[in-house]
């Protein structure tokens, strides 16, 4: 089966920048669970965004960026508006940020639906209430006609889940989209998403800093340091990591019943910018 994205040596360099961001990263997606990790400024979300083409005044090179049957690299944009939303989409990390102050929940579902699928109103609305249904909302009418502040963050970034996935895309890139959430809430949305890769077959970058998450929710894992994929293994393989930043990540992690001696801080190298030979 022909995999749903095709990175290819993707560099991404941000106006004036001295180094660019994101260097020779390349991985492929199938219908499966990816999970990219490291720390803030690795160039994690970066990646999630050159995929999108939101990154309108960074200079993006690649050997092949390859969305199905759409190159991504040479897309005009009108092709992407159509692509963007509808067949790949994006899950952003604090819905204070991402959704409008001033429209209701509901309404900013359903303008996302009817900006791709033609359908009166009445229609709109009665997909995005049963989609607010999906995400383990209760009274979904009542939510529909909420405003953002008036949800909590858990609420609110199911309200995104929901917007996102109304359309069914065969793409989803989730931004840390648990990160915000209480553990209980965390478990519904990732059961939620583990739904869509398993039952409609889409393919899912999960986007994170968390360790135990992606090794417990994900197939494969990329692991990013200063703007490169420096190891690449199955998430259940994730303690055999043999880079020493991957080494370094997990002796960082606090553990209950572990020593109470401080954790270990990253003794950097310039060595660990070279990938292991065997992801090279």
């Amino acid at each position: 089966m022909d995999p749903v994205l095709d990175i290819q040596r993707l560099s991404i360099r941000y106006p004036g920048a001295l180094a660019p961001a994101v260097r020779d990263v390349s991985f492929t997606l199938g219908r499966e669970r990816l999970g990219i990790v490291g720390e803030s400024g690795s160039g994690k979300s970066t990646v999630g965004r050159a995929i999108m083409r939101l990154l309108d005044t960074a200079e993006i090179t690649a050997d092949r960026m390859q969305f199905e049957e759409v190159d991504l690299l040479n897309a005009p944009e009108k092709q992407m508006l159509d692509v963007r939303g509808k067949r790949m989409s994006m899950i952003l990390q604090d819905p204070k940020f991402s959704l409008n102050p001033i429209q209701r929940c509901g309404h900013q579902i359903a303008e996302a639906y009817r900006t791709h699928v033609r359908c009166s109103k009445a229609e709109a609305k009665a997909r995005a209430i049963a989609m607010l249904e999906q995400v383990h909302i209760r009274d979904p009418e009542r939510v529909y006609d909420l405003y953002p502040h008036e949800v909590s963050g858990g609420m609110g970034q199911r309200v995104m889940i929901a917007m996102m996935l109304l359309t069914s895309p065969d793409l989803v890139i989730a931004d840390e989209p648990t990160s915000a959430l209480d553990v209980t809430v965390r478990l519904q949305v990732l059961r939620i998403l583990d739904g869509l890769v398993r039952d409609k077959g889409i393919g899912l970058i999960m986007i994170s800093h968390d360790l135990n998450l992606v090794r417990a929710f994900c197939d494969r894992v990329l692991i990013m340091y200063a703007g490169r994929v420096v190891e690449t293994l199955d998430a259940r393989d994730l303690d055999n990591a043999r880079h020493p930043y991957s080494r370094g990540l997990l002796a960082a992690q606090p553990r209950i019943g572990g020593s109470r001696e401080p954790l270990p801080v990253l003794a950097r190298q310039d060595s660990w910018l070279e990938p292991l030979e065997a992801d090279a």
